[in-house]
């Protein structure tokens, strides 16, 4: 059942802000949406321009403001950050993000203690974790958007190579929402149709296997690309924050490869990192301990080590 007199606030009006704000009026997902930014005329801007198109959505209030005007959030979502800058990795960023939540994640908590932390920032799962210790929150109430667009990178560029729906492709990328993430191959499957098997029973590519390394390859450098030809990645990551509070607000109980926190899953603890969970009404509900062939669960593992190394590392 969807949860009724919906207020979502965004941390953030920059091009993954007000356009995640665009995304959730659309979606009809609430009945208010709160976008506050350090810079207050670009809040206030976007948010005019975003509320002027409420006669074309069902009906939701936007308006821009501080941090006292997110009281009683039930979702707080968090873009604030400095932006990736081309040549840099999402992981050059932790220590100048780290400084921004030491400022934001007070005035969240002060405001809307009961709300569900939803964190975008890159480098998400290292902002997911930061923002869990900063908070005090319970890990089912902070919540990374992992690798909830990287999965939706891969089933749509494996969709057009294999000439199928993208609806109809179960697969996942995990781990990082960066350059050690990786794709889930073995758990991949097209409408309950093992992937290699697929392949082998159609005439598409008469099993020609090798799209099986260029694929996760172009998904893994796909914002690189984005970044260096428009400068910066903003509507696909906006439906997949929409995606997961569509999850959150219609206590879905979906199953998305959000960054939670690991607690003994793959014997890993106290840390965030995307993974198969399951998305509700209260956050997280449960990590989803996926069964992975054994490189993958090498390469998860890695993957995993490399956010420890950064966490202590960094200036949290």
């Amino acid at each position: 059942m969807k949860l009724k007199n919906v207020k979502i606030s965004i941390i953030g009006a920059g091009f993954v802000g007000a356009t995640t704000t665009y995304a959730l009026m659309l979606g009809g997902l609430c009945e208010e949406l709160v976008l506050v930014d350090v810079n207050k005329d670009k809040a206030i801007g976007e948010a005019m321009d975003i509320s002027h198109g409420a006669a074309f959505v069902k009906p939701v209030k936007v308006m821009s403001g501080d941090y006292e005007d997110t009281k009683g959030s039930d979702i707080v979502i968090i873009t604030a950050g400095a932006a990736q800058k081309p040549g840099e990795t999402r992981l050059d960023l932790v220590n100048k993000n780290i400084g921004i939540y030491r400022q934001i994640i007070p005035e969240i908590v002060k405001y809307s203690p009961d709300s569900i932390l939803l964190v975008v920032s890159n480098p998400v799962d290292i902002l997911a974790y930061v923002a869990y210790k900063l908070s005090g929150f319970p890990r089912e109430r902070v919540i990374g958007s992992g690798t909830v667009l990287d999965t939706s990178r891969f089933r749509t560029l494996l969709a057009e190579y294999l000439d199928v729906d993208a609806r109809s492709i179960h697969g996942y990328i995990i781990g990082e929402h960066g350059d050690s993430e990786i794709a889930a191959w073995s758990l991949t499957n097209i409408a309950g149709v093992n992937l290699k098997e697929y392949v082998s029973i159609t005439e598409k590519g008469k099993g020609d296997l090798s799209f099986m390394e260029y694929i996760p390859l172009s998904v893994k450098n796909a914002a690189y690309e984005m970044i260096n030809t428009k400068g910066y990645t903003n509507y696909a990551v906006a439906l997949a924050v929409r995606r997961i509070c569509e999850a959150i607000t219609g206590d879905e109980k979906a199953i998305l490869t959000v960054s939670s926190l690991l607690d003994g899953e793959y014997g890993l603890k106290d840390l965030y990192i995307g993974i198969p969970s399951i998305v509700g009404k209260e956050g997280i509900k449960k990590v989803i301990e996926v069964p992975l062939k054994e490189k993958e669960r090498e390469d998860f593992i890695a993957s995993a080590e490399t956010m420890k190394k950064i966490i202590e590392g960094s200036s949290l």
